[in-house]
């Protein structure tokens, strides 16, 4: 076995890995339309998190699969922050997982039998958490180390929280702070603090169990996760989908404490720049924004926060209930309007 740090055995890290959103939109784009299955709720139609069947007039099983590679050298780490970013499109929906499958490749011959133990063990104590089993899986030599979970959950038809269904007049809220793709890249440049570490962990494991409770507030109309697309991607999702235009001022976006001093200093990834390239035409920024503060806008997250669509007038209630539950950076960061599907940042 070799001495390699975890992250040096992959090409990239956690959800900075995913697809761009034009790889994926060039994928998908000569898919035939859906057979019409009355009971699929949600589908591919509106790159939501997760898919939704109903299964009668109360109950709804919502499906979802993720994995990566390594974000942290630590295995135990690694599988948290992977456990808890499958857990998370789950909640997002408005639903409770139940159980979750583990998904696991690993370069034999290069990490050792106890760090792959480990590594399962990380997933193991977020499900835990979580109150559900891994009840089984799947797993694969392969060149590069990866893990996640295939995650399944239940909700209430009335409680389906789509990225589609924002309304105009809505306050965007989101749940955690930005950087945390700012935060690997300089990790694995080995410039991050100890701190600024501990920081990351602890947002990436925090569990976004919150969406399963807002789910059940009709004033709260649509929900989402920010992971690999950044903040600006997933923004883009939820406007698409919902035939509506986001208002979101800088200002008032939640970031990690170093995240900004790390963008200035050049540590942003190279996903951050695909995603950027992918939908920036559909995006209006300040004529002075430097490229730094724009590369923060569409900074890959791994475990991200949820971004909230709720009515205007109960936004500030919302929130506060929000960063109750234990998420102390939740604000309020824009509005949506009608208008043709795009974002303006301010």
């Amino acid at each position: 076995m070799t001495s390699e740090r975890l992250t040096d055995l992959a090409h990239g890290g956690g959800c900075g890995c995913k697809l761009a959103p034009a790889v994926l939109q060039q994928l998908l784009a000569d898919k035939p339309a859906a057979m019409p299955f009355a009971q699929l709720l949600v589908g591919t139609e509106s790159s939501d998190d997760a898919a939704v069947w109903q299964v009668d007039e109360r109950t709804c099983v919502i499906a979802t699969t993720d994995f990566f590679m390594p974000v942290v050298d630590d295995p135990y780490d690694f599988g948290r922050i992977a456990a808890a970013n499958a857990l998370s499109d789950v909640y997002a929906m408005g639903g409770k997982p139940i159980m979750a499958l583990a998904i696991l490749g690993m370069p034999l011959g290069k990490l050792s039998v106890d760090t792959m133990r480990a590594i399962l063990a990380g997933g193991e104590a977020i499900c835990a958490q979580a109150g559900i089993p891994i009840a089984g899986g799947h797993s694969i030599d392969s060149a590069e180390p990866i893990y996640g979970l295939a995650v399944i959950g239940l909700c209430a038809p009335s409680n389906v929280r789509r990225n589609a269904d924002a309304r105009a007049g809505d306050a965007l809220i989101l749940t955690k702070g930005i950087g945390i793709g700012i935060y690997s890249a300089a990790f694995k440049k080995q410039a991050l603090s100890e701190e600024a570490y501990a920081e990351m962990l602890a947002s990436t494991t925090l569990l976004n169990r919150i969406g399963h409770v807002l789910a059940e507030d009709e004033d709260v109309h649509a929900i989402t996760d920010v992971t690999g697309f950044g903040l600006l991607g997933h923004g883009m999702e939820l406007a698409r989908g919902s035939g509506l235009r986001l208002h979101i001022e800088q200002a008032r976006i939640p970031f990690l404490v170093h995240a900004e001093a790390l963008a200035e200093a050049g540590y942003v990834t190279g996903a951050s720049k695909r995603n950027w390239a992918s939908y920036g035409d559909e995006v209006s920024l300040p004529d002075d924004l430097p490229e730094w503060r724009r590369a923060l806008l569409t900074d890959p997250q791994t475990s991200g926060g949820l971004l909230v669509a709720c009515k205007a007038e109960r936004a500030e209630a919302v929130r506060a209930m929000i960063e109750q539950a234990g998420y102390p950076r939740a604000s309020i960061i824009g509005s949506v309007t009608a208008g043709a599907p795009g974002i303006e940042v301010s």
